[in-house]
């Protein structure tokens, strides 16, 4: 099986080639507001580096969030993109079950539950809470307070990664069973058993019909332009 994995709900834009169990080519970026001109390169990349090619795919499977509302929407048109062209299923694998699953497979001795957070503003966190064999606590929107995570606690350690888990220190930190991996970062290749386990059970998206889960509804800035003055009709 060959699965092209893309992860674009946080500022990381990641790209990985999935192939008989191995992750046969990867990129990634962590620079700002690059998805659009980043991840179509990545793509071809992929196949330029594995002497893979397109056609060889038999699933795309992309982040489906929460995450920025901008980068979700890139790598899900993406990604459709290419299972309509391919004909070939999409999936798609939760930002925050895809973050533990890597946290996981990074550290195979782990005993502890890991809480992926991304940032959403504020004091408030896309969070959820996993063990290595299941969902501890579902996705949500959250703020943060210093008794949040007792009841996990007080039963063993807790991990919290992502971009959003810094925002926690001056609350969790002096906790002796809360640890910070101040070095993870998200990367595609952490959906890639999960998308293999989906591909096999036949768990695959609507491809017309697909959206991305934003748990919060987006709000757009208001426009400012300078120079430039509205008329009176």
């Amino acid at each position: 099986m060959t699965i092209l994995l893309l992860e674009t709900a946080t500022p990381v834009c990641s790209v990985a080639l999935y192939r008989d169990h191995a992750i046969v080519a990867s990129k990634q970026s962590d620079e700002p507001n690059a998805h659009s001109s980043k991840l179509a390169p990545f793509i071809q990349e992929l196949f330029d580096q594995s002497g893979i090619e397109m056609k060889a795919l038999d699933a795309v499977c992309v982040s489906s969030g929460p995450g920025s509302y901008t980068g979700l929407r890139i790598g899900v048109s993406s990604a459709k993109g290419i299972c309509y062209a391919l004909d070939i299923p999409l999936l798609s694998v939760p930002t925050l079950q895809s973050m533990a699953a890597r946290y996981f497979q990074l550290h195979p001795d782990y005993k502890g539950l890991v809480c992926p957070m991304i940032d959403a503003r504020r004091m408030e966190c896309y969070t959820a809470l996993y063990s290595r064999e299941e969902v501890i606590r579902p996705t949500q929107a959250e703020i943060i307070e210093s008794d949040s995570y007792d009841r996990w606690l007080a039963e063993g350690p807790v991990t919290f990664i992502g971009d959003g888990a810094q925002k926690t220190r001056p609350l969790l930190a002096q906790h002796p069973n809360v640890c910070y991996d101040d070095r993870f970062q998200i990367d595609a290749s952490g959906m890639a058993t999960i998308a293999l386990q989906k591909l096999q059970k036949g768990e695959q998206e609507d491809v017309a019909y697909f959206e991305p889960f934003y748990l919060k509804d987006f709000v757009a800035k208001k426009s400012v332009v300078h120079g430039l003055r509205k008329e009176t009709p």
